[in-house]
């Protein structure tokens, strides 16, 4: 079971300790090869081969990553955030060489977990929006739990 499904997940109880709602934070990124979904290599059938464009699984990371900057003041020695779920839509191409911001946008807290609005853009506009939301646990118990699932 992971920390999330146990309830091993810390909830900072001090007045004042979460972000303040409506605090953001934004990252960039000039998209490479390295980014983009033609590097996702998971099948030696050519049918599966996707484009040379950025690729969703980096915008989310992007995404996440804002967030989980939002969360740095308040993890203790030991801890992280980590991503709980996701729900994007990614509606635009952004080619190589181009540049992309993501922001997340602290909307509150649902339980245990840290509610964040996402959204990115490359210099054309928006390419992708949604909802993020993180937790904060232990890093040691998130790898043991991951090393029992081999």
């Amino acid at each position: 079971m992971t920390e999330l499904a146990t309830g091993r997940v810390r909830v900072p109880k001090a007045f004042g300790i979460e972000p303040e709602i409506g605090a953001s934070a934004t990252v960039k990124l000039v998209v490479r090869e390295s980014d983009c979904a033609s590097a996702l290599k998971l099948s030696d059938d050519p049918r599966d081969n996707f484009p040379a464009v950025f690729a969703t699984t980096r915008m989310i990371a992007l995404m996440e990553l804002a967030g989980s900057r939002l969360l740095h003041r308040l993890l203790q020695p030991g801890e992280m955030s980590v991503g709980a779920h996701v729900d994007v839509s990614h509606t635009a191409a952004t080619p190589i060489g181009a540049k992309v911001t993501a922001s997340a946008t602290y909307r509150g807290r649902d339980g245990k977990l840290f509610v964040f609005d996402v959204v990115a853009h490359d210099p054309a506009g928006e390419i992708g929006r949604g909802t993020h939301n993180r937790a904060i646990v232990s890093r040691d118990r998130l790898i043991a739990g991951a090393t029992k699932r081999r």
